[in-house]
């Protein structure tokens, strides 16, 4: 008696359907992310190519958008990788309608249109909006830290920096003296040198390591110098000397031990839950349905003065929906009230807000601090103490029951979305290097993230229309 099995037959000659539609199901995000990319607004892409027919023909644009944001919305961004998934990949095969493009066509088209590529967060936000995803009202800020392509060990002190640029520079100049001796001064030779290929990009990253450094320790200087002038001033205004250390004296040059990466100069060390790393500091504003409504990166290392520019940033971005009158059938009304964390936490920050129209609520102490505070503090009652400094008056409307209601949802918003950004997705670390490169791949990954969500909502949506 032979076994009742379906029939396994790797000799068939053709085994998926003639047509690409029916390769997957109509429910699919691929399907969903070439219906979008056909919504969004691309012409500053189209606008590079030329239009007389000329030159070698190039991969159509909105094809190469679908690949990208489809390969972010899988968690995967390396070029060389997505070309293994347009040969081998259904759904990628389907968004290139069975064409493969090379990793360095890939790579080409997401550096020379980064700028265009960050910018269809706007256009992404549009389409949520269009849905009825964007609920404005309370929403809250915060920062992640993403690592950059550059190793933590890759940093080097100043004194090592300096000597490195000494060293290849005198390299250098010996290889330019035994060329002329070999060509003539005013003959080119042969190509530049296997050993000096790599090494000018590397002398480039030292020089800008070595810049910053000296840039760095200027302004360092002229901030003490400031405070040692304001100090004199006022000892000399009051004729007594102000009690307290002496500032110390400015100093314009870097200090030996300073560092900086030479592999990614613009990146920064950043301290985590889990430690040290070399990265980016990446800033989102979220509204209660997770949909992020700004994004940008910025290498500073704490979230303080970032506070009033996402703010502005989101209301741009909010304007811009109005502008176009993309707002959905029930609007997305204003921000009333944003919610952050200690990071943010200032006397000039909070001083400032007071001339805002939109109502902040913010830590001013660490987290697990105020946890424990808003647990064992009793709630403020009667007026309002006079004589309260702006922080104390902050902590005071946190510790209130309205306040502690609102500043529970915090976690609830932000800290989520960097959770399926770096947990669900798998991006904890940026594939290209320098700050500009990087913000645009930062957009890019918020922008797909809210491109999940809507299709998560369409899909939802179609299934309770079937019920």
């Amino acid at each position: 008696m032979a076994y009742h099995f379906i029939e396994c037959n790797r000799e068939e000659v053709y085994l998926l359907p003639p047509s690409l539609k029916e390769w997957i199901s109509e429910g699919d995000l691929v399907w969903f992310i070439i219906d979008a990319v056909g919504q969004m607004d691309l012409r500053g892409i189209y606008n590079k190519y030329r239009i007389d027919g000329k030159g070698q023909a190039a991969y159509e644009p909105s094809m190469m958008v679908s690949i990208l944001l489809y390969a972010y919305c899988m968690g995967e961004r390396s070029s060389r990788k997505i070309e293994r998934l347009c040969e081998r990949d259904i759904a990628f095969k389907i968004i290139t309608a069975n064409k493969v493009p090379d990793h360095t066509s890939i790579c080409r088209f997401r550096k020379e249109n980064g700028e265009r590529l960050g910018s269809l967060f706007t256009e992404v936000l549009k389409l949520c909006s269009k849905a009825g995803l964007v609920k404005l009202g309370v929403v809250a800020l915060d920062g992640v830290k993403i690592k950059a392509d550059a190793a933590l060990e890759s940093n080097r002190t100043y004194a090592h920096i300096e000597k490195e640029v000494k060293k290849m520079l005198l390299e250098a100049e010996a290889v330019d003296a035994k060329e002329d001796e070999l060509y003539g001064r005013d003959k080119r030779g042969d190509e530049i040198p296997e050993g000096l290929r790599d090494r000018k990009s590397r002398l480039k990253r030292l020089k800008e390591c070595k810049e910053r450094l000296e840039m760095e320790a200027k302004e360092e200087a002229v901030k003490q110098q400031e405070k040692i002038e304001t100090r004199e001033a006022v000892e000399t205004e009051s004729g007594k000397k102000k009690r307290g250390r002496k500032p110390k004296e400015a100093v314009f040059e870097p200090q030996e031990e300073a560092k900086a990466n030479i592999t990614d100069p613009e990146s920064r060390i950043m301290k985590t839950r889990c430690g040290y790393i070399q990265g980016y500091n990446g800033q989102a504003v979220v509204t209660e349905g997770q949909i992020i409504v700004a994004a940008e990166l910025t290498n500073k290392e704490n979230d303080v003065k970032e506070l009033h520019p996402m703010v502005k940033k989101a209301r741009e971005n909010i304007e811009a929906i109005k502008k176009d009158g993309i707002e959905g059938r029930k609007g997305i009304g204003d921000m009333t009230v944003v919610l952050s964390d200690a990071g943010y936490c200032s006397e000039k920050n909070l001083k400032e807000m007071e001339g805002e129209e939109v109502e902040h609520i913010m830590a001013t102490k660490k987290d697990w601090k105020e946890r424990k505070a808003m647990r064992e503090s009793p709630l403020p009652r009667g007026r309002i103490p006079n004589g309260l400094s702006l922080k104390e008056r902050m902590q005071r409307k946190l510790l209130t029951k309205r306040g502690k209601g609102l500043y529970k949802k915090r976690g609830q918003i932000v800290e989520a979305v960097f959770g399926q950004i770096k947990g669900c997705r798998g991006i904890v670390k940026f594939m290209r290097r320098g700050l500009l490169a990087c913000r645009e791949e930062w957009k890019m990954i918020c922008a797909t993230h809210n491109l999940l969500k809507l299709w998560r909502s369409t899909t939802v949506l179609a299934a309770q229309t079937v019920l």
